[in-house]
């Protein structure tokens, strides 16, 4: 596993897609919310302590980010759709629980799924394998290729993800249209896309 920074430079390449699906806000917040979700799966962390799990464990597999993304997707939607319609935060005519299920859903999902993916190519050095794809298979995967207190590649890693999402916002074009777009359709009186 990488250090907390690792894990948050990973999540911000993953979430780099976000530019091809929502406008600049939409982006910016879909970056910030992934890398909120980053640490999911080390859950398991706080859990040991009312819980007889261990560290990279099941909370490190695909089947617990997916569950847990579709249930904080599901109330999300459910109880933040009118919130941010009355709030105007976002710059839309409407906005609805279809397009907030797939904004959270999707943004634990990245997280999470970062998460392995760094935890995978990292080395078993202070902390067990993960067998991310379990209960499917069993065994563990390890790509170890990337040590936990490694400078380079945590920093280096970290500024890369942030290099991209400022070549990203400064891009000009518009995202591609989606039923999951959230910001407006025509672009705004500064010529960019909010």
């Amino acid at each position: 596993m990488v250090d907390v920074t690792g894990h948050l430079a990973m999540a911000l390449l993953f979430a780099a897609p976000a530019w091809l699906v929502w406008g600049r806000r939409a982006a910016l917040s879909f970056a910030g919310f992934t890398l909120v979700t980053a640490m999911l799966p080390d859950t398991d962390l706080v859990l040991q302590g009312v819980l007889p799990i261990s560290h990279h464990g099941v909370t490190h597999t695909v089947l617990f980010v997916a569950l847990s993304s579709v249930l904080v997707g599901a109330v999300a939607a459910r109880y933040l759709t009118d919130w941010f319609n009355a709030t105007r935060w976002i710059r839309s005519t409407d906005i609805g629980s279809e397009a907030v299920f797939v904004f959270a859903t999707a943004g634990l999902l990245t997280g999470g799924i970062s998460h392995l993916f760094a935890d995978v190519l990292s080395a078993p050095d202070i902390a067990p394998p993960l067998s991310p794809f379990w209960p499917v298979y069993s065994d563990p995967v390890i790509v170890d290729v990337i040590y936990y207190d490694s400078p380079v590649w945590n920093f280096g890693l970290f500024g890369v993800a942030v290099a991209l999402h400022l070549l990203l916002v400064r891009d000009d074009r518009y995202p591609l249209e989606t039923r999951y777009r959230i910001g407006s359709t025509e672009p705004s009186a500064t010529g960019t896309d909010d």
